[in-house]
């Protein structure tokens, strides 16, 4: 039933917007990402809508005296990110000339991100209470810059739309009732968003993986920064339930690739 009211969402979807195209929005690495894209709205588009969040973050931010507190950690995180943004060429050459910013937020949440344009936010209580290393910020920060090398916010905009279209045109054609309509909603959400997400995960493991090698930064650390989240992290869902991998795959992931990845991390040695 899942199958079949997942399939109708995206045929539908398609059918109602016209012939749509997917693309790779970066080029694949030594770990050989290469997967295809559905993409809806324009990368303009979507930095526009993420410039106004991130600036709204950092008013906020700034008016409760939280923003940028720690100046040495800040200079700690420019850094490794003036590391990190030499390398994105391998994967994205115009991301080179995004307007990358860096900036902190005084708060004890485990949390990163890096919005659509290169708006890198770190929350000190991830560098504090993991007590990180520079290779394991550098793990996190590679992770969160792949997000949005490959645009991964634009396409869960342009899936999320397809699905909410196809969903009421098939409600439409086909004679759905509420119930059935609801049911679709939650075969998109476990069958197609949700997994959709932690492919996402995966692909910014392994391209943040590259990254950081071809940085300097040992990509041993990714493995001891994802150890340490583990243990953080107490009582996690299981995996089909979340968003992210559980972090027993995601380990096993990026130790599978490190024989991809190693000789990178040497060669930037010398």
């Amino acid at each position: 039933m899942k199958k079949l009211l997942t399939g109708a969402v995206l045929t539908a979807s398609l059918s109602a917007m016209g012939l749509v195209g997917c693309s790779s929005t970066t080029s694949s690495g030594a770990v050989g990402v290469d997967r295809q894209q559905l993409l809806l709205v324009s990368s303009e588009q979507v930095q526009q809508m993420s410039a106004q969040s991130y600036n709204k973050l950092l008013q906020e931010a700034r008016s409760k005296g939280v923003l940028d507190q720690d100046r040495a950690q800040l200079n700690r995180l420019q850094n490794i990110a003036n590391r990190l943004i030499s390398q994105v060429g391998v994967y994205r050459p115009e991301a080179t000339k995004w307007n990358w910013e860096v900036h902190t937020i005084k708060s004890n949440q485990l949390n990163a991100f890096v919005m659509p344009g290169g708006k890198i936010m770190f929350y000190s209580g991830i560098i504090d209470r993991l007590n990180l290393t520079n290779d394991e910020i550098a793990a996190i920060m590679g992770h969160e810059m792949s997000h949005a090398l490959r645009e991964h916010s634009r396409e869960r905009i342009s899936r999320e739309y397809a699905t909410q279209t196809g969903i009421g045109v098939a409600a439409s054609i086909f004679g759905l009732s509420q119930g059935q309509a609801d049911i679709a909603n939650l075969a998109g959400d476990f069958g197609l968003s949700r997994p959709h997400s932690r492919t996402q995960e995966s692909e910014a493991d392994q391209i943040g993986l590259e990254l950081m090698a071809r940085a300097g930064y040992n990509p041993q650390a990714a493995i001891s920064l994802w150890q340490k989240m583990q243990r953080a992290s107490q009582g996690e869902p299981p995996q089909f339930l979340s968003t992210h991998p559980a972090s027993s795959a995601r380990i096993a992931q990026l130790q599978s690739l490190m024989p991809k990845v190693t000789p990178l991390y040497q060669q930037s040695r010398r």
